[in-house]
């Protein structure tokens, strides 16, 4: 299926041109470190309680260090990226925004050389992935990127399979910087992907933090398809952390199976009217009360 062109420099140059304005008191990484932190955490905020307070911490921290005026761009930003990848969204190809604001602002000569992959390496690349892959027979596909970036090649997968076929696609993020994590989780999250991007180290499995899209918490994925390095990591307890915050029904009833697991055997109890020994029982509101 064809999709019409858009250009970068029309979908960044409103983004560059406020990062410029921030620039004057703070330098350009600082201040694309901090919208990647501030927007990531906002996003996150509207779906995730268990992690909310410590996050909204870091956002305060980190907003701290601005006066009022440049505080009023960092909402501006967001809807610009917003607006930039609606467009991509309606043009019916998803781009990899942020790994090109990245290179437009000069930071990959900032931060150990780092560079983001080209968006259209990435949809080869999701070509070939695509093309060699049968069916899950779940109904949906899942991905793990052991090394997520900013999302390129996922973003590259889901157009692929778009074409190919209207599945669902789950994502399962990594990244050991913190930056890119943010960047990733951002993007997905902003395209309606249900995805769950972690901050660790695929080599040694470890996780430090898990980033869950809206999308990925309002579809009740989170009861359908375990995301993490390893199938039973340290992401279980979190995930495990999520349901019971997010479900009451299901914390009620996760309750109601501890009380009962843990219930001590009580002896049976005289009854002198009928002179037998009968179980005593409790209902399930003594249980929980």
């Amino acid at each position: 299926m064809a999709h019409s062109q858009v250009h970068y420099s029309d979908q960044t140059k409103p983004l560059i041109k406020l990062f410029e304005q921030l620039s004057y008191r703070h330098s350009r990484w600082e201040v694309f470190s901090d919208f990647l932190l501030l927007s990531a955490c906002a996003v996150s905020n509207t779906v995730d309680p268990v992690h909310r307070k410590e996050r909204e911490a870091e956002y305060m921290k980190a907003i701290k260090k601005y006066g009022s005026a440049d505080r009023k761009l960092f909402p501006q930003l967001l809807a610009e990226l917003v607006e930039a990848m609606e467009r991509c969204a309606e043009a019916g190809h998803l781009e990899d925004i942020l790994g090109v604001v990245f290179h437009e602002l000069e930071l990959h000569n900032k931060y150990k050389g780092q560079f983001f992959t080209p968006q259209n390496i990435g949809d080869m690349m999701g070509a070939m992935a695509v093309s060699d892959r049968t069916a899950s027979g779940k109904g949906y596909e899942t991905v793990l990127e052991p090394c997520i970036g900013s999302g390129t090649l996922v973003i590259g997968f889901i157009n692929a399979i778009r074409t190919k076929a209207a599945r669902p696609v789950v994502i399962t993020g990594v990244d050991i910087d913190l930056k890119c994590v943010h960047m990733a989780y951002l993007q997905l999250s902003l395209y309606g992907i249900p995805a769950v991007i972690i901050h660790g180290n695929s080599l040694t499995c470890e996780e430090w933090s898990r980033w869950y899209t809206p999308v990925y918490v309002a579809e009740k994925w989170v009861f359908r398809e375990h995301c993490g390095i390893t199938s039973n990591g340290p992401g279980m307890l979190e995930d495990e952390k999520l349901k019971l915050a997010t479900e009451p029904m299901y914390a009620a009833i996760s309750m109601v199976q501890r009380l009962t697991a843990n219930r001590p055997e009580e002896p049976p109890i005289i009854n002198t009217g009928m002179m037998a020994k009968k179980q005593k029982t409790r209902t399930i509101f003594e249980l929980m009360g």
